[in-house]
Parts: C-alpha cells; structure tokens; sequence
C-alpha cells in the first residue's frame, strides 16, 4: 500500500540538520514529511518512541532500538511522546554492511553513545569543537561494527498488500484491544479464514495472531510512552489481564513493561559523555 503524504513539520519542531546527519526534536504526535534519501539512515529516540513508516510497515523505535531505512525507501516519521530523534545518515560503503530492508536493531550502550556522540552539538554548534574527519570516520566504522553483532528485533509490523487485509489492519489499528477471532473478521469483510490465513502467511510472513500481537505490542510502546501505566495498558491493547500482557510484551521487548518504561526515562535524561 502506498505511503499516504504526510504534512511537513510543525512550528513546533525543532531542528538541526548536517550532511552526515541530523537532530529533530518533535512534539508528542507531530509527523515529518513524506521523503526519500539517496543514502541509508539510521535514526535513534533519545526520548520518546519513533515511528518510521515506509510501503513495507512500519518499524518501532522505543529506547535502546535503532530503526535502519536503506536508500531510495519513501518514508515518512511519527513521534509517539515528547521524541528527540537523532538521524545519521551512510555511505553507500557502509551501508552495504547492514540488510537492504527496512530492520530495527538492539542498541548497546556503545553504540548508544556513538549514536549520541555523532549526533550532539560537537556536530552543529559553533561553540562546541568539532570532530576531525578521521575521527568521524572512525565512529561510524564502529556504529557499523556494533550493528552489525546486534540481532534484527521483532519490531518491524509488515503492511498487508491485499485489500482485505488492509480492511482487517485498519480495524485493529483503531481499536487494538478488538479480540474477535479471524473467522469473524472474515465474516465482515466477506472472506474465509483459510483464504485469510494463508494471506498473511504468503503476504506477512506469520499468522494473524502474531501480526496482532505485534501490532498490539507497538501501541503499547506508544502508550507506555506516554506515561500509561501496566495494567491501563494491557487492557487497552486487548490482553486479558497484565500478567498475559507482561508475557508477550516481555517476550517480543525482552524486558517487562516496567522495566521498560524505568530505562525509557533513564536512557531520556542520561546525556551522552562522548571523548575529545
């Protein structure tokens, strides 16, 4: 399904941008504009959970995740709470080294702070000294390395192609906590289970209850982000009860939801220490 155009930013947003990379500071819910680079990026939430979304899905970006869009993909980003995106962009030498879709990567703490480091004021202040070229070079080399050794996290919900099941994830995207079984989506949108099943199995790559599991895990990043707590959460997004919900959020995140809000707010307020 096509990339709908977005709105450019709002007055509201706050930016800094280079040729190597780049610093946006959204407000809660503001959206960037439809675009398309002739380089791969990688954009990291200091704060806040980042949403990018191109005509493959959408990729969730949560504290200590780095989303990776390879060049040419039509895009666009949404910020889910107060988010300070920071965006560093490869060189086609480098980008070769990291998969050519769209993939969503854990951050280690050392490719947090190269993260940071390539991304604060030293690359935009005048006040602040800068990095030489080798320097820059380097830290790039070793983002690269670190990327490289981090696994793809399961944070990439896929966007159905097929008419019905764009009806069926239009459905769930506005209500993720709706629990009526497949065969019942089929019955509204006039199709059978078995036809829809291997839909998403051909077209998805997983069944219909891993899809919405993972659909429903992406709104609960948003509303943890916005300072939701547990058990708000897991019923708004449709489990049972937050033990269900602590289960599969633990299994897809791999850390509980408290957890995770607790290292969201840390890693928001811990500013980077980079060397000279």
């Amino acid at each position: 399904m096509p990339v709908p155009r977005q709105p450019r930013p709002g007055a509201g947003v706050t930016s800094h941008i280079w040729p190597s990379g780049g610093r946006h500071l959204y407000p809660s819910e503001e959206t960037s504009e439809l675009q398309s680079h002739s380089r791969g990026h990688l954009v990291y939430a200091a704060s806040g959970v980042l949403a990018v979304h191109t005509e493959r899905g959408t990729s969730v970006v949560p504290a200590n995740r780095v989303a990776w869009t390879p060049a040419g993909f039509t895009h666009y980003h949404r910020a889910h709470g107060d988010t300070d995106m920071r965006i560093v962009f490869l060189a086609p030498s480098l980008a070769r080294l990291i998969p050519d879709h769209p993939a969503v990567f854990l951050t280690s703490d050392l490719a947090r702070e190269v993260l940071l480091a390539l991304t604060g004021p030293r690359n935009y202040d005048p006040a602040t000294p800068g990095y030489s070229r080798a320097a820059h070079a380097r830290l790039l080399r070793v983002l690269v390395d670190e990327l490289r050794e981090a696994h793809e996290q399961p944070l990439h919900l896929p966007e159905p192609q097929d008419d019905r099941l764009q009806a069926i994830a239009r459905m769930l995207h506005e209500n993720p906590s709706d629990n009526a079984t497949l065969a019942e989506f089929g019955k509204t949108i006039g199709a059978s289970t078995r036809t829809l099943s291997r839909l998403f199995r051909s077209e998805l790559g997983m069944t219909f209850y891993e899809w919405r599991t993972q659909l429903r895990v992406y709104h609960a990043l948003v509303l943890l982000a916005d300072g939701h707590d547990t058990t708000r959460t897991a019923y708004a997004c449709g489990w049972a009860n937050p033990s269900s919900f602590i289960a599969a959020f633990t299994n897809i995140i791999g850390t509980t939801p408290g957890r995770y809000r607790t290292s969201h707010r840390t890693t928001a307020n811990t500013p980077a220490t980079p060397r000279p």
